[in-house]
């Protein structure tokens, strides 16, 4: 699979590996416990098994809307079908509009059933991930938000890639020229 991710300006990115490692020292399930050079702060838009021509024009449109301001909100936590904590972002008219925008570049070539759900637009959560684990419930009964900095009040994302899960090959996504 091929994910679309948008990356954090620096001072997000900072706020986002302190909260990750406050996470560790506290011994709870966090991405700094995620070694792979290619682990970066990030939230991810959709994800398809290639990244095909058609998809890859379409990427390189949305890229060239950024930077975006976005706004974190605060803790969040998911239970599907491993437990996530999460910052969680507005999704005001800009960010869904981005969105909707990779949602569709990826549908328009991709068989529907290759695509996430949580990823379609009206499902899809926008959130930054500070931890993961395949425990059901192992951030319910924490008193996450004491551990934590404040999430970034104001952040900008001011990249887009693409992670590819099978080889862990990066890729920026340029606008075009």
């Amino acid at each position: 699979m091929r994910t679309v991710e948008l990356l954090l300006d620096e001072a997000a990115e900072r706020a986002v590996r302190e909260a990750w490692r406050r996470l560790a020292d506290a011994g709870l399930p966090s991405q700094a416990r995620h070694r792979s050079p290619t682990n970066s702060p990030h939230i991810t838009l959709a994800a398809c098994p290639e990244l095909t021509a058609p998809i890859r024009w379409e990427l390189a449109e949305v890229a060239a809307a950024l930077p975006l301001p976005v706004r974190c909100t605060g803790v969040v936590r998911f239970e599907r079908p491993t437990s996530v904590l999460a910052w969680a972002l507005e999704l005001d008219s800009a960010l869904d509009g981005m969105h909707r925008r990779v949602w569709e570049a990826v549908a328009s070539d991709s068989a529907p059933e290759a695509l996430n759900p949580f990823h379609r637009p009206g499902h899809w959560a926008p959130h930054i991930t500070l931890g993961r684990s395949r425990r059901a419930g192992v951030f319910a009964d924490r008193r996450i938000p004491e551990l934590l900095p404040a999430p970034p009040q104001s952040a900008r994302v001011t990249i887009l890639r693409s992670y590819d899960t099978e080889t862990g090959a990066l890729e920026v996504l340029e606008p075009r020229p």
